[in-house]
């Protein structure tokens, strides 16, 4: 499992925060996400927004620090990238773990 982390310099609701990304799947994603505790109301699209102070407990986990222009490029290579005003259409959302 890899999942994607940039640097927290998006500026919103007084914070900075960082984008959480897979470059294999959303289920990877919501996955990783639920381990750190992060709600789901934090998915947007095609990644979690997560606030600065959050950001190094991700990469204590396993998140892979990369720049914010490589998460775009890695949801582009994967087939994962949802610009803003394309329909919202993700079977695996709301995610549901499975039964193992």
């Amino acid at each position: 499992m890899t999942v994607y982390i940039d640097p927290p310099t998006w500026p919103g609701h007084g914070r900075m925060w960082s984008h959480l990304v897979s470059d294999v799947s959303y289920e990877e994603l919501h996955l990783f996400a639920a381990a750190l505790g992060v709600p789901p109301r934090a998915f947007e699209r095609d990644h979690y927004d997560l606030p600065s102070h959050r950001y190094a407990d991700a990469v204590t986990a396993g998140a892979v620090e990369v720049s914010s222009r490589e998460v775009v490029r890695l949801l582009h290579v994967s087939g994962l990238r949802r610009p803003k005003g394309r329909a919202q259409t993700d079977p695996s959302w709301p995610w549901v773990p499975r039964n193992s």
